[in-house]
C-alpha cells in the first residue's frame, strides 16, 4: 500500500472509514460536505485500488498498526558498539523476546532505539517504544499495561479489558514492542510479556533492563562498558559539543575513560564538564566521581548524575542484598566467592552466593573469569552507602584480615601454581597496604606482599613495599627488609637506591654480615668510588673484618669480609686479583651459594682487568649455571640471576666468543628476571648483534633502549653506552656519518662522562675511520685505541683494529702497534681473527683466507665478507656480502 499518493484531506477521511464512521459523522468531523466526503472516498477506492468501503476501512487499520511510534528521537551521534547492534538483531531473528541488560548507565536504552530504527523494515506491523521509567512502582496493578496501551493508541472498549485491546492490537502482522527500563517493575513485565507472547504468535519484544525478565524463551544480550578506540571516541565527541575547542592529548582522555569504567553516561557527564574545568581540572575532580559527575538534564532525574543513577538500582534491593553490596565495595578488584563469604561472616556461603548471584543479575556486581568485579564508578557509590549508615570501620577491619589471610595462603604456594592466584588479588592487596598505613600490627602482610609482588617481577613496588614494610618495623627485622628492599633495587639497575637502603640496613640492625653486604654493594654495583662513601665504606669494612677475627669459625662472614676487601682495595671499578681469588676460596668453603656468586663476581672483573678474558669467560658461565639454581622470588638471589645474566654475555664477547655471547644474550631475553626489560636487557644484545653483522635487529634494538631509557628519565646508566656507541659505528660503517654522529652524541648522553667504555668508543670508531678508508686523523685514532683503559672488556678489540688501522694508514709505529696487539690474540677470538686479516694486509695471503675462515666460525658476517673483499678470488663474493649489509 503506497500512501504516498493520497492527500492529508484524503488521509484523513482514510483514518475515519477505519474507524467505521459514516459519512455524516465523517463530514462533521472534519467540517466539510457529504459530497466532499463521497468525492473522497471514491478517489480512495481508486489510488489504493480497494474493491469496496470495508476493504477501505481494512488498509486504513493497517495503516494505522503498521507506523513504529515512541522511538526516542536522539540528538547526538551514535557512537560505537557495531557489534551489539549485530548481536542484538540476530537474537531477534531467533527469539520472540530479546532483553539487553546491563548495569545503569552502560547505553541500554540508545542501543535497543537504534536496533528498533534499523529494525522497522522487518516489522511491517509497527509497535511502540515504551519508556517504562515514568511507571514509577508497580503497586498499582495494571501500570505497565497501561503505559504499553497509551504508546501503542490503543483504545479501549467498555466492556474490554486493557490487556484484550493490547493484545488485539499486536495479534495482526509481526509487530515488535520495545519495553524501556523494566527492572523496577519487572514482575508486572514479566507477566505482561509471557501472556502477550501466548496471546500474540507473531509479535515480538525486545526489552531493556538491569536484570532478566525470567520468562522462558528469552534470549539474553549483555552490553559492557565500552572500551578501547569506542569510549574515546565517545569522549571526543561529546567534549567538542560541549566545547569547540576542545583538545586532549590521547594519553590524558585515555585516563579519563578507564575512570570511568567505560560507562557512556558517566563519559557524557564528564565530557559535559570539559568546558568549565579542562582535561586537567576533569581528572583532578574524577577523584570524587559521585560528586563531579552531576548537573546532567533531561526526561529522567536519575540520568542526572551518576549517583542518582546507581541509586535507582540500589533502591530496587531488598535489605540483605544491600548489605552485601555495601560489604562488597571494599574489594578494588576481583574477588571469588571465598573473598565475598569472609566479608559476611554471619551468612553461611550458601547464603552469599545467593546474594551475589541476585546482584549480578541486577547488573550491580559484573561476572569476570576469574570471579566478580564492581566498576569503580559502582564500587564508589556502595562505599558512600557504607560510610552514610556508619558500617566502613567494620567492613575495612574484615577486609584486611581477609587480606593477611590471603597474602599469606599464596606465599605458601610460590613453588608451585602462584601466579594466577596473585593476580586475582593483587590490586586488593595492595589497597589493603595503603590502607594498613605504618600500623605494626601489619609488618608480617606488608613483608609478604613485597615478597609475592618480586617474584610477580614488579621490582621497583616490590622495593617500596619492602620500605613500607621497615616502617613497620625495628632492629634486625627492619634491616632484613632494608636489605631486602636493597636487592630489589639492584635488580633493576637502582644502584644508588640499594646502597643507601643498605646503608639504613647497617644502621637499623647493625650485623656485621650486614655491614660487609653494605661495603660490597657500595662499591661493586656503582662504577666506580663514591667519594662521599668512602670513608663510611672503610670504617663499615674495618668493623666487618674485626668481628670476622674474632669468630674465625663464620666462614661465610670471613667470604664476606673477603669479597668487600677485593672491591674496596681495587678502588670500586676493578677488584683486586689475589683478594677476589681469596674470596672464592673462602665462599666455596662456607658453601653458601649467594656469597659464592658474589665471590665469582669479584673474580670475574678482577681476570677482566688482568687480561685474562678467556677465564673470566669460563667462570663466568660457572656462575650463571649456578645462579639459575636458585630461587627467582628471593631478591638477593634474583639479583645475583640477574648480575650473572648480564656478565656471561658481556665476558663471551670479551673473550671474542660470538657465538657463546649471542646464545646468552637470547637466553638471558628469555630467562633472565629482567629479560623484557627495554633497556636493561637490550644492551648485551645490540652488542653482539653490532659485531656478528645483524646490524638491522642491532639498530631496531638500540632505538627501543634509547627511546625506553630516555622516556623513563634517564636514569644513570653508563654501561649501556658501548650498546649506542656500536649503533654509531653501523651507521658509519654503512656510510651514513649523519646517523654515526646521532648515535654518538646518544653515547656521551648516556656515558655523563664516565670513562668506563672509553675503549669501546675508540674501538667503534677506529673500525669505521678502518672501514672507509679515513686515514686523516689515522694517528689519533690509533693513540685512542692504545690509551689505557679502566674497562678492560673492549681493550682487545681496540688494541687490534688500532693496529689495523696503523697498518692502512702507513704509520711509521705500524709493527710495534702491531706486536703490542699480539698478546689480545691468545685471550680473544675475535682479536685473534682480526690479527690474521692484519697479516694478510701486509701480503700473507694464507692468513687472509684463514682470517675469513675464523670470522666464519664466529658468525661475524660483516667482518668476513670485508676479509672476502681483500680475497682477488672472493672479492665479488665479499662485496655483495656487504652491500646485503648495507655496507659500502
Amino acid at each position: 500500500m503506497d500512501l504516498t499518493k493520497i492527500s492529508t484531506r484524503e488521509a484523513d477521511v482514510l483514518a475515519a472509514v477505519g474507524r467505521h464512521l459514516s459519512n455524516a459523522q465523517i463530514a462533521g468531523r472534519l467540517h466539510i460536505s457529504v459530497r466532499t466526503v463521497e468525492s473522497h472516498v471514491a478517489a480512495l477506492l481508486r489510488k489504493l485500488d480497494a474493491s469496496d468501503r470495508q476493504a477501505l476501512a481494512a488498509l486504513a487499520e493497517q495503516a494505522r498498526t503498521g507506523r513504529f511510534v515512541g522511538l526516542p528521537v536522539s540528538r547526538t551521534t551514535f557512537v560505537g558498539r557495531v557489534a551489539e547492534v549485530a548481536a542484538v538483531g540476530s537474537a531477534l531473528e531467533e527469539s520472540r523476546l530479546v532483553t539487553v541488560v546491563g548495569p545503569g548507565g552502560v547505553g541500554k536504552t540508545r542501543l535497543a532505539a537504534a536496533v528498533a530504527e534499523r529494525a522497522q523494515s522487518r516489522f511491517p506491523a509497527g509497535g511502540a517504544f515504551v519508556d517504562l521509567v515514568p511507571v514509577r512502582t508497580a503497586a498499582v496493578a495494571g501500570s505497565v499495561v497501561q503505559a504499553v496501551a497509551d504508546a501503542l493508541g490503543v483504545t479501549v472498549g467498555p466492556t474490554q479489558s486493557v490487556e484484550r485491546a493490547v493484545f488485539e492490537r499486536l495479534r495482526s502482522g509481526r509487530p515488535l514492542l520495545v519495553l524501556d527500563n523494566c527492572e523496577h517493575v519487572i514482575d508486572e513485565v514479566s507477566m505482561l510479556t509471557e501472556q502477550l507472547l501466548t496471546a500474540c504468535p507473531q509479535a515480538t519484544v525486545l526489552a531493556t533492563s538491569r536484570q532478566r525478565l525470567g520468562v522462558t524463551g528469552e534470549r539474553l544480550v549483555h552490553v559492557r562498558p565500552l572500551a578501547g578506540t569506542e569510549v574515546e571516541q565517545l569522549f571526543r565527541d561529546r567534549a567538542s559539543a560541549a566545547d569547540p575547542g576542545f583538545a586532549a592529548p590521547p594519553a590524558v582522555v585515555a585516563d579519563v575513560c578507564a575512570r570511568l569504567d567505560g560507562l557512556p553516561l558517566a563519559v557524557e557527564l564528564a565530557a559535559a564538564r570539559v568546558a568549565a574545568l579542562g582535561a586537567d581540572g576533569l581528572l583532578t575532580g574524577l577523584g570524587d566521581q559521585l560528586r563531579l559527575l552531576a548537573g546532567g538534564r533531561g526526561a529522567h532525574v536519575r540520568h542526572h548524575s551518576l549517583r542518582e543513577l546507581i541509586g535507582w538500582s540500589y533502591d530496587l534491593l531488598d535489605a540483605d542484598e544491600r548489605t552485601l553490596f555495601r560489604r562488597l565495595s571494599a574489594f578494588v578488584g576481583v574477588f571469588d566467592l571465598a573473598a565475598a563469604a569472609a566479608l559476611s561472616p554471619q551468612a553461611t556461603p550458601a547464603e552469599v552466593a545467593d546474594l551475589l548471584g541476585r546482584l549480578v543479575d541486577q547488573n550491580l556486581v559484573v561476572r569476570t573469569g576469574p570471579g566478580w568485579r564492581l566498576l569503580d564508578t559502582i564500587r564508589a557509590f556502595g562505599l558512600s552507602q557504607a560510610s552514610a549508615v556508619g558500617e566502613q570501620d567494620a567492613i575495612r577491619e574484615r577486609y584486611l584480615l581477609w587480606a593477611f589471610a590471603t597474602a599469606a595462603e599464596v606465599e605458601t604456594r610460590l613453588d608451585a601454581d602462584w601466579r594466577s592466584a596473585f593476580d586475582v588479588v593483587a590490586d586488593d592487596l595492595r589497597a589493603a597496604a595503603i590502607a594498613v598505613g605504618s600500623d605494626p600490627a601489619a609488618h608480617g602482610f606488608l613483608r609478604t606482599l613485597a615478597h609475592l609482588t618480586f617474584a610477580a617481577g614488579r621490582f621497583v613496588e616490590a622495593r617500596t613495599l619492602y620500605q613500607a614494610a621497615a616502617r613497620c618495623a625495628a632492629g634486625i627485622e627492619q634491616g632484613q627488609d632494608l636489605r631486602a628492599g636493597a636487592y630489589a633495587a639492584l635488580a633493576v639497575a637502582d644502584n644508588r637506591t640499594a646502597t643507601e637502603l643498605m646503608r639504613q640496613a647497617v644502621e637499623a640492625a647493625g650485623t656485621a654480615d650486614l655491614r660487609a653486604e653494605a661495603v660490597v654493594i657500595g662499591v661493586r654495583y656503582n662504577f666506580g668510588p663514591i667519594e662521599s662513601a668512602t670513608d663510611d665504606q672503610a670504617r663499615l669494612l674495618a668493623e666487618a673484618r674485626k668481628t670476622a677475627d674474632a669468630n674465625p669459625s663464620d666462614q661465610r662472614l670471613a667470604a664476606l669480609v673477603a669479597i668487600a676487601t677485593a672491591w674496596h682495595e681495587g678502588h670500586g671499578w676493578m677488584p683486586d686479583l689475589g683478594r677476589a681469588r681469596e674470596a672464592v676460596e673462602l665462599a666455596r668453603a662456607a658453601g653458601d651459594r649467594l656469597v659464592l656468586l658474589a665471590a665469582m663476581d669479584a673474580l670475574c672483573n678482577a681476570l677482566d682487568r688482568a687480561g685474562a678474558t678467556r677465564e673470566a669467560h669460563r667462570l663466568a658461565g660457572e656462575r650463571l649455571r649456578i645462579a639459575t639454581t636458585l630461587p627467582r622470588h628471593d631478591p638477593a638471589a634474583a639479583a645475583e640471576i640477574v648480575d650473572a645474566f648480564h656478565v656471561a654475555p658481556r665476558a663471551a664477547l670479551g673473550a671474542g666468543d660470538l657465538p657463546a655471547a649471542l646464545a646468552l644474550a637470547r637466553q638471558a631475553h628469555a630467562d633472565d628476571p629482567i629479560g623484557g626489560h627495554p633497556y636493561l636487557q637490550a644492551p648485551r644484545l645490540v652488542r653482539v648483534l653490532a659485531l656478528t653483522g645483524d646490524f638491522d635487529e642491532a639498530i631496531s634494538r638500540a632505538e627501543t633502549l634509547w627511546v625506553a631509557w630516555w622516556r623513563d628519565g634517564s636514569p644513570s646508566m653508563p654501561w649501556m653506552n658501548s650498546a649506542l656507541a656500536l649503533a654509531g659505528m653501523i651507521q658509519g660503517l654503512r656510510g651514513n656519518p649523519a646517523g654515526q654522529q646521532q648515535w654518538c652524541e646518544r653515547a656521551l648522553t648516556v656515558a655523563a662522562g664516565s670513562p668506563v667504555v672509553a675503549a669501546c668508543r675508540a674501538f667503534a670508531d677506529a673500525r669505521v675511520a678502518l672501514h672507509c678508508g679515513q686515514y686523516d686523523d689515522a694517528a689519533d685514532q690509533v693513540e685512542r685505541a692504545f690509551a689505557p683503559f679502566s674497562d678492560q672488556r673492549w681493550v682487545g678489540y681496540a688494541r687490534v683494529v688500532g693496529a689495523e688501522l696503523a697498518v692502512m694508514a702507513g704509520l711509521p709505529d705500524a709493527g710495534d702497534r702491531i706486536i703490542a696487539a699480539e698478546p689480545y690474540a691468545g685471550e680473544s677470538d675475535w682479536a685473534a681473527a682480526c690479527l690474521a686479516r692484519v697479516r694478510g694486509r701486509l701480503g700473507d695471503h694464507a692468513a687472509l683466507a684463514d682470517a675469513a675462515e675464523r670470522w666464519y666460525r664466529l658468525g661475524a658476517r660483516f667482518e668476513r665478507a670485508a676479509t672476502l673483499a681483500l680475497l682477488p678470488d672472493r672479492a665479488d663474493e665479499g662485496h655483495a656480502e656487504l652491500a646485503v649489509l648495507g655496507c659500502r
